[in-house]
């Protein structure tokens, strides 16, 4: 009577890793993109909070502020980090254009669809280089 060794073979294994490095592989490409997106509501939060923390600000003042500080923000960037603001006033008494830009050297600098989000005093929005059906 013959025993039979029971196993996997060699070959069995390294197809089975095969196929799990090609599948992880499609899915830490997926789950970044995804990450990307989610991040992008960084920069929306922030100019969402600016534009209502400037609409405040002109009640009190009528006139729009000049920079996040006298709105009440710690330095210019976002909450997480991955965006920076700046807010733009030609003129103060008619209105202001605040601008979120992925901060270099973080891990929205890497997104090649949405690096700058603006929002004006009217709730007008865009985006660059994609628009804002993407970006926002």
């Amino acid at each position: 009577m013959q025993h039979r060794a029971k196993g996997f073979t060699l070959i069995e294994l390294m197809i089975v890793v095969t196929v799990m490095a090609v599948l992880s592989m499609l899915s830490v490409g997926g789950y970044r993109q995804y990450v990307m997106r989610a991040n992008r509501t960084d920069a929306i939060s922030l100019l969402l909070r600016v534009a209502a923390a400037q609409e405040r600000w002109y009640l009190q003042n009528n006139q729009y502020a000049e920079d996040a500080a006298a709105l009440g923000f710690d330095g210019n960037v976002s909450e997480s980090g991955y965006y920076s603001v700046r807010i733009d006033t030609e003129n103060p008494v008619l209105g202001f254009t605040a601008t979120a830009i992925a901060v270099p050297e973080e891990r929205q600098s890497s997104d090649d669809r949405c690096q700058q989000f603006t929002i004006n005093e009217a709730g007008q929005r865009t985006s660059a280089p994609d628009d804002i059906d993407v970006c926002w």
